[in-house]
């Protein structure tokens, strides 16, 4: 009986967070590889994390990932890996509910950390005003009002009362930059303050190899990029650029999606079969890494983006950055300083900063300098007691 009443106490007394997020590698996107990060940086700061997730076919119901004790749940509607239905966004919350309740009746949290306004965001204000549990929402800029994009559902009224309900009654906001944060205040009547805290980053280990191992020739010049292969990432004007630039300058694009076939196709129509390669998706970590320590150039090219974790990546091998002038990379990235801002859609002004970048060694040194140090401002530690200081 006192040793039943002692492990109880000891559940109790631990500190302990409770994650909520549709995301969970390998399902989602760069908001699910963050939020894992930043359970782990709570880990390692003492608390325990459980995260409450999807589950798709081949996956464990609860296991522990890097400390983390990941709690799946079945949805509704998820017919492939990488693509998200509607109806598996839309259930996700209600589907999570349970579990979600049964895990704070058993354990005592400190708070509740919600990821994205939907489809997450209603579970975590239902279960923290439930269970009286302060909740801070996290919010990654694809999951609210972005005018740029043509076909968001939050183009709906019924989709951005939902968010709005979920901004006005959290606890406490986050933003990872001050273009989501812009965002949110203009398009949604929201009456908190929004706090900006960027996405954690730790340093991946990882050893380097010759360009010869990897396929890739030393006398080249490689422009890299990485990301879903859809629209809004907008690989088909770095293709594009490649057109302007001298025949020995080449294209690496790392990732897997639906426009796979329109960006061979492209590559093929613009007589760059040989200077473009789609590497697919690398389900190995290091290989990503080797493949961008190999490049010259990282070049973000997204036609939008809340905060690319590529960056991050890319920042941590010392490679000069294109990206952009939209989303979260403006406050990343210092044109001249570090890396490069372009406009949107505009192969000329990509093709045009390569040219200077690759003209310049002394260029290439500082923005390397600049982009090792800059780095050490996503550090996992500091990001995730930032969070911690909010409660």
């Amino acid at each position: 009986m006192l040793s039943g009443i002692k492990s109880i106490m000891e559940i109790n007394n631990k500190k302990r967070i409770l994650v909520l997020n549709y995301e969970f590698p390998p399902l989602g996107g760069g908001g699910g590889i963050a939020a894992k990060k930043l359970a782990v940086g709570f880990i390692k700061l003492g608390y325990e994390v459980d995260y409450v997730t999807t589950r798709f076919s081949g996956l464990k119901e609860l296991e522990v990932v890097d400390g983390i004790n990941v709690h799946r749940i079945k949805v509704l509607g998820r017919k492939e890996l990488p693509t998200a239905s509607m109806l598996s966004l839309i259930s996700f919350p209600f589907l999570a509910y349970k579990k979600s309740s049964e895990l704070c009746k058993k354990y005592k949290y400190n708070f509740i950390n919600t990821h994205f306004t939907v489809p997450t965001g209603p579970l975590g204000v239902w279960i923290s005003q439930k269970f009286k549990i302060k909740n801070i929402l996290s919010i990654h800029g694809g999951d609210i009002y972005d005018p740029s994009k043509n076909n968001s559902p939050h183009r709906k009224w019924y989709f951005r009362k939902v968010v709005n309900w979920v901004l006005n009654n959290s606890d406490f906001i986050v933003a990872q930059s001050s273009n989501t944060k812009d965002n949110t205040k203009k398009y949604y009547k929201c009456h908190k303050e929004i706090d900006i805290i960027p996405l954690p980053y730790e340093v991946v280990n990882f050893k380097k190899i010759s360009r010869k191992e990897l396929g890739l020739k030393d006398d080249k010049k490689y422009l890299i990029g990485a990301g879903r292969l859809v629209k809004r990432k907008g690989f088909e004007y770095l293709i594009k650029s490649l057109k302007l630039l001298n025949e020995n300058v080449e294209c690496l694009i790392i990732g897997d999606g639906p426009e796979k076939e329109n960006l061979q196709q492209l590559a093929v129509d613009l007589g760059l079969k040989q200077r473009v390669n789609l590497l697919g998706y690398l389900s190995e970590e290091e290989k990503k890494f080797q493949y961008l320590a190999a490049a010259d150039i990282f070049v973000l090219s997204s036609l939008h983006e809340g905060f690319g974790i590529v960056l991050q990546e890319a920042m941590q091998v010392g490679l000069p950055i294109i990206a952009t002038n939209i989303g979260g990379q403006v406050d990343f990235i210092k044109d001249g300083e570090n890396g490069f801002l372009v406009n949107v859609k505009d192969e000329e002004s990509i093709a045009d900063s390569v040219k200077k970048i690759l003209s310049s060694n002394a260029l290439i040194n500082e923005f390397s300098k600049n982009n090792l140090k800059k780095v050490n401002e996503f550090n996992l530690i500091n990001v995730s007691n930032k969070y911690l200081k909010l409660k």
